[in-house]
């Protein structure tokens, strides 16, 4: 089609599902299937903005297939086309209000701790549909910046980074939309890909080199004397056996292995029909091999009954051990034989530090590394065979989660390698014990979760902007393949990822689109691609670029770049490129957004929606700095920080059922200016509750809480709260039930009742989460505030 056959303000595009042009005016952003004939005449129109014009043909975006194609792959096996929403001009959006706080004698509104992010505001007409969930919603994909830059230049001035923060399967909570899957024909205008910023396609053959794989899992159990004494292997045999109806296993595929493993490696041969398991043992652990070719992976419901006989003797199987040592390496390493043919999960129990075979790892926790410039090489792998290994599963799309208990040294920065290249997870239980009703509860229900949720398969992750943008970097648990291809052996859920990106040309249209899309096979067998679909408006001001900033967003990019940083430099370093960051930020809006210009202020100036970046920043390059407990906190309470509810005299309603659930207590500040000494406090750091209890607290309290007498006749410690027949335990009960419900993970929270005068380690424990107040060498949030202020001014 010739532009110069169309009146002037007119384009035309072909549409591939209709099999004509469509014909749109750039004057009015509508669009109509009949040619125009004269400059605006009246013709039968529908408003059809063109921000997803590809997306009306549902062509499913370029993802490769299972496999490994050759370098620098774009397409599908067999070919296959981009999903890339085409742009028409459009006038400019409207910008964001600009409203500079100063954060000197301001104290954090934790009330809205986890406020939305600046509203995308596109040109009028930039998008197909006027529907709400027409853009990605930010808990599957949110930019740090609501409005790009059209220039690196610019973007670089702003100090702000830009990048994006995926969770592309969060989990679903009530009231949550699932995620529309469009394989089925429909009113074009209601089709979901035109209506939905998060949508699955159902992949055509041309993504698959093979059948889609069943869910497979490999249970590697640890049955040391550690592993036994503590109750770990008991625990573990009777989770699985109380999930095996809760595996993803809906069309009957699912497959199930067992290796046991001490200083010898036990095999289970588990074949349909056989009433009871045989055991057979490889002592030779430095020639790892399979020793029967048939029934050590077996299908889960044809071998149901041996699975559940196997799953209630385990424990009994090895009461007797008395041996420490571990062969966990090798072990993984026949797992991996035994399902790197078809891909799965290895997942992977221990109790005890991988002592011998490949992987042998030693005890060099040396506490007076500790606080020093050394104390980075112990969070750095001591052997090369975590990471080499973990490359080796990645290829053969296998995850490897791992599940530490360790009551000693455990060297999680060697074993974390395998979950950070597979795609898997790290859960660590220091000091574990069955016998602690609270460990038990807290491990189950957190294995069980694991094991309950549903995964994608052989999984690929490829990120699109439009022209002139470009990711640089990547962050998360996943195998890089490729420049821009992430290859994850599954995906569990709730996992985020944080990509940066670059400006590499001008930015010359008014929108640009960032698009993720995830191929993946379901665990039922189904080829989808997940596509999540963000467009957001250009811009020449730097006003835009810090008005549209996402504070949640920029801190979680920062807690991720700062935790690697503390993998391979100092923490210290960690600590700093988190401040530096906050003060480049804070010095630019000073320059260029108020009056102080380049030279010195009283103020500490930054825009509203940026005001908790800070508060957040303060407490993340602080955790940088603390030991690795608190770098757990760093990494998993981004978007979860910690709060602090006043329980004592909390609203009526608090604690009771409203129309959204749970009624939560108002957030008060972390500080000790809010604790009163007969009050009773929750303190939520995302990992774990606090009850923390004045010394004052009048007996009723104690009684209607604890059922105990007196404030003297309580303990504290790990706590499993009574729920008592009266009101206030059961509200008590009920918050903190909906906090451990409010966290979208598996991870279950101990709960820790606190004394106000008792147990000092626990109390400073405890009171090191009141972030606004001075904590051992730590500065309190007004002076980490006049820190970044004398920086900001170049004192």
């Amino acid at each position: 089609m010739d532009a110069q056959d169309l009146p002037r303000g007119w384009t035309a595009q072909w549409d591939d599902a209709e099999g004509r042009y469509l014909y749109i005016d750039t004057t009015t952003n509508t669009a109509s299937w009949d040619r125009p004939a004269a400059p605006h005449a009246a013709h039968k129109r529908r408003q059809y903005p063109t921000a997803q014009l590809a997306a009306a043909a549902g062509t499913p975006p370029a993802v490769p297939a299972v496999g490994y194609p050759a370098p620098g792959s774009l397409q599908p096996a067999g070919g296959g086309q981009m999903f890339t929403p085409g742009l028409a001009a459009a006038p400019q959006p409207a910008l964001h209000p600009l409203h500079t706080v100063n954060l000197i004698g301001l104290q954090p509104d934790v009330q809205n701790i986890d406020t939305a992010p600046p509203p995308i505001l596109l040109p009028p007409g930039a998008c197909i549909s006027p529907h709400p969930t027409a853009q990605a919603d930010p808990s599957y994909q949110r930019s740090t910046l609501n409005a790009v830059p059209t220039t690196a230049s610019l973007l670089n001035k702003s100090k702000i980074p830009l990048a994006l923060i995926l969770t592309p399967y969060r989990s679903l909570k009530p009231g949550d939309e699932p995620v529309p899957v469009t394989n089925q024909p429909a009113d074009r205008w209601s089709r979901a890909e035109l209506n939905h910023g998060v949508v699955e396609f159902v992949a055509p053959a041309e993504y698959m080199i093979r059948a889609p794989q069943p869910p497979v899992y490999v249970f590697i159990i640890d049955v040391s004397q550690n592993a036994i004494q503590s109750g770990m292997v008991a625990t573990a045999a009777r989770t699985i056996l109380e999930s095996l109806d809760r595996l993803p296993n809906a069309d009957d595929r699912t497959k199930i292995g067992f290796i046991a493993v001490s200083s010898s490696l036990h095999f289970f041969s588990l074949p349909p029909g056989q009433a009871e398991p045989t055991m057979l043992v490889v002592s030779d652990v430095d020639d790892v091999y399979l020793p029967k070719p048939t029934d050590l992976l077996v299908n889960l419901t044809e071998s149901r009954p041996v699975i559940e006989s196997f799953l209630t003797r385990l424990s009994d199987m090895f009461k007797d051990s008395f041996t420490n040592a571990s062969a966990v390496g090798p072990a993984m390493q026949a797992a991996h034989k035994l399902i790197g043919t078809i891909g799965g999960k290895i997942v992977t129990l221990t109790a005890t530090l991988p002592t011998i075979g490949e992987g042998a790892l030693k005890a060099r926790d040396d506490a007076k590394l500790l606080g020093t410039a050394k104390e980075a090489t112990l969070l750095q792998a001591a052997s090369s065979f975590y990471k080499t290994f973990s490359i080796d599963c990645a290829r053969n799309q296998v995850t490897v989660d791992m599940f530490l208990f360790s009551p000693q040294y455990t060297d999680v920065a060697s074993l974390r390698c395998l979950p950070r290249y597979t795609g898997g997870q790290v859960y660590y239980y220091p000091g574990f014990n069955a016998g602690r009703s609270e460990d038990a509860i807290k491990f189950a229900t957190e294995f069980g979760t694991v094991l309950a949720s549903p995964i994608g398969l052989e999984a690929v992750i490829r990120v699109r902007g439009s022209r002139g943008l470009r990711m640089s970097a990547f962050h998360g648990n996943f195998f890089t393949r490729s420049t821009d291809l992430l290859s994850l052996p599954t995906v569990p859920i709730d996992q985020s990822y944080a990509i940066e990106l670059q400006i590499e040309d001008p930015l010359t249209q008014p929108v640009v689109v960032l698009q993720t899309a995830v191929l993946h096979t379901t665990c039922y067998g189904e080829r989808r691609i997940r596509v999540m679909t963000t467009a957001l408006p250009t811009t020449t001001s730097m006003s835009e670029i810090f008005a549209s900033a996402d504070q949640n967003a920029i801190l979680t990019l920062l807690a991720n770049k700062a935790v690697e940083r503390a993998m391979s430099s100092k923490l210290e370093d960690a600590r700093d490129a988190v401040v530096n960051k906050l003060v480049d930020i804070l010095k630019v809006y000073k320059d260029t957004m108020t009056s102080a210009g380049g030279g010195a202020s009283a103020q500490l100036a930054i825009p509203d929606n940026l005001k908790l970046v800070v508060a957040k920043g303060s407490y993340r390059a602080d955790a940088c700095a603390r030991p690795p407990a608190r770098q757990v906190g760093l990494r998993e309470s981004t978007q979860i920080p910690p709060d602090l509810r006043a329980l004592h005299n909390m609203p009526a309603d608090a604690g009771t059922i409203g129309s959204d659930g749970v009624v939560m207590p108002p957030t008060l500040n972390l500080t000790s200016e809010r604790l009163e000494r007969h009050g009773l406090y929750l303190i939520d750091d995302g990992q774990n509750i606090f009850l923390y209890v004045g010394q004052d607290a009048v007996p009723q309290l104690v009684m209607d809480v604890f059922g105990l007498p007196s404030y003297q006749e309580l303990k504290g410690g790990k706590y499993t709260l009574p729920v008592l027949d009266n009101p206030f335990s059961q509200r008590v009960n009920a918050i903190i039930g909906k906090t451990r419900e409010m966290r979208r993970n598996p991870y279950w929270q101990h709960l820790y009742v606190v004394k106000a005068d008792a147990e000092p380690a626990l109390r400073n424990w405890a009171l090191s989460m009141l972030v606004e107040d001075r904590v051992d060498r730590s500065a309190s949030y007004g002076q980490f505030l006049s820190l970044l202020k004398d920086k900001v001014n170049g004192s």
